[in-house]
């Protein structure tokens, strides 16, 4: 396999091209050399070789991928969006070899069965996908031996170390409150960019045309753009934003969108771009009295020395800090309390679903976010987001070029009746209960709601006492406060997905069971774009699924299986 910024003069066409090497996009490239040796694979990747980056090598410093010079990253900058309190929230996604997966400190949750149901696709429900689930993994841990993998590529684990410290303190208080511990929740060509996808008369994929990124390769200067041909098939994996910018570069779109962008209408394909989701999550910190080095900031403020660190390859690097986490769901009266339009979606959605849970928080041995907001001094985080959002946004070209700005909201806590915005309101109040019976608990930070002085929620709690015991009573002020802060600070959890989902085009999909993009031949979409619906946990297992599902699918058509 060669690895190249620019393609060899002499190779003008090849078998099958994948248009972006993220999670799915590698797997498939994977799964279909190995069927086929023989067979001309090419991936053109936009983002830079992942191979001995620190960054990625080593979980403990993945945040280092998040800084204004990252090459890994790609910032997508949407328009301001007024129930965010006018603020535009920029989304950050993998622009890397690997995608995501190379850049989220070695995560890796499965989603519920009842996610895969609920996608109401023929081939890819739970049962469908189990055998993918664990075909692209081994898995070293607890739980039923039945569900998990043994033989995979990926390997699984509760890694090298762990800080336990924060760790089990966050699950005896999850414990305190009546939530139990579950020990199992498991239930190339690169550094150049795709424009469009080309089609010959008969509406059949023949082309990809692609140009160095200059991000990467700061010495590529004028029009360099090139083609190359694919005999087979051309495959779009680039991504929940790539993925419908190429599509609606290409001609496969909205005619309204494409017309207004100057792109000739190839195909009119109204749900390219259409359903955007992200899982919205919100941060809240607190002081703490654990030790300097049993924090994540000790890598990064001089607590430990990491040049020596890095010297003997020592296995706290392994640690991303994130040790345990929690799938939420409301009590009865807590549903009732927040409102009848929420009570109406619960019973629709949630109550006769026992194992959906409604959201997800998760604890941090340190800061997660911007370390500067705060004082010096000892900190945990626990994160919170919305398991199955509501809110939908869109991305969309405004013209024929990358260059061109784009067309993108994100929709956040915008759907109607506000049961995201209701969501995170009770989730503060959970996630606030859990933190002060945390025996590491100090008290907290100014990152939390402007309660009015004299109100019960804003009275500080000291630790230990027996006050800390008893549930913290919120009025209809406190609620606003809480609304008020979440609309302020509530941002990207980093699992974008959506955009061109597997459905009918009546209902606004862009692809079918078989990931044939609507209108046009040899053409498929394979990434988190075509999931229908949202997952509750970290996206990653899913891209992997997507990847091994499509793979499988394609070596049959292309008669691969039969060799």
């Amino acid at each position: 396999m060669g690895l190249y910024a620019t393609l060899p003069d002499e190779l003008h066409e090849v078998d099958v091209i994948i248009v972006g090497g993220g999670t799915a996009g590698c797997v498939i490239a994977s799964r279909l050399a190995d069927s086929d040796p023989e067979r001309s694979i090419l991936v053109i990747e936009g983002g830079p070789n992942n191979q001995d980056l620190p960054v990625i090598t080593y979980p403990a410093l993945y945040r280092g991928n998040f800084t204004p010079d990252s090459h890994t990253f790609q910032f997508y900058q949407p328009a301001v969006e007024e129930q965010l309190s006018g603020r535009a929230v920029v989304v950050v996604v993998g622009s890397v070899l690997g995608g995501g997966s190379s850049i989220n400190g070695a995560i890796y949750t499965r989603a519920q069965r009842d996610d895969y149901d609920s996608w109401n696709t023929e081939g890819w429900s739970a049962d469908d996908l189990l055998p993918f689930l664990k075909k692209v993994r081994t898995y070293h841990g607890r739980g039923d031996e039945g569900c998990h993998g043994d033989s995979g590529p990926i390997n699984v684990s509760s890694g090298i170390y762990r800080g336990d410290a924060i760790a089990d303190d966050f699950v005896a208080a999850m414990n305190q409150i009546g939530y139990p511990e579950v020990s199992d929740l498991q239930d190339l060509l690169s550094a150049n960019a795709v424009l469009r996808v080309l089609f010959n008369q008969h509406k059949q994929a023949t082309r990809v045309e692609y140009r160095p990124n200059p991000r990467i390769q700061a010495d590529a200067t004028g029009n360099l753009t090139q083609t190359i041909k694919a005999r087979k098939l051309v495959i779009i994996s680039a991504g929940t934003h790539s993925t419908p910018l190429i599509l609606e570069r290409s001609g496969i779109g909205s005619n309204e969108i494409l017309e207004r962008a100057a792109v000739p209408v190839l195909h009119d394909l109204p749900g390219v771009g259409h359903g955007y989701q992200d899982h919205q999550m919100v941060v809240y910190t607190y002081k703490s009295s654990m030790r300097p080095e049993d924090t994540t900031e000790s890598l990064i403020d001089g607590t430990r020395d990491l040049e020596e660190l890095l010297a003997k390859n020592d296995k706290i690097l392994s640690w991303n800090g994130i040790d345990a986490s929690l799938k939420v769901r409301p009590t009865e009266s807590e549903v009732d309390s927040l409102g009848s339009e929420f009570r109406e979606v619960w019973d629709k959605d949630f109550k006769n679903a026992p194992r959906r849970p409604l959201a997800l928080m998760f604890s941090v041995a340190g800061i997660l976010g911007e370390p500067s907001l705060l004082l010096p001094g000892q900190f945990f985080s626990i994160a919170c987001y919305n398991a199955y959002p509501y809110s939908r946004g869109y991305v969309h070209i405004t013209g024929p070029n990358i260059e061109d700005p784009l067309d993108f909201k994100t929709g956040y806590l915008s759907d109607h009746d506000d049961i995201d915005l209701k969501t995170q309101v009770w989730l503060y109040k959970a996630q606030r209960e859990v933190a002060r019976r945390m025996h590491f608990y100090r008290g907290e930070t100014h990152r939390h709601p402007n309660f009015l002085q004299g109100s019960n929620a804003s009275s500080f709690t000291e630790p230990g006492s027996d006050s800390a015991k008893a549930n913290i009573e919120y009025s209809s002020e406190d609620d606003e406060a809480i609304k008020q802060w979440v609309r302020e600070n509530i941002g990207t959890a980093y699992h974008s997905i959506g955009t061109c989902k597997m459905g009918p085009m009546e209902r606004l999909g862009v692809v079918d069971k078989n990931l044939n993009a609507h209108g046009v031949q040899r053409l498929k979409v394979a990434d988190l774009s075509i999931a229908p619906e949202n997952v509750s946990g970290n996206t990653m297992s899913t891209a992997l699924t997507i990847g091994e599902k499509a793979a499988d699918i394609f070596i049959k058509e292309l008669g691969l299986d039969r060799r």
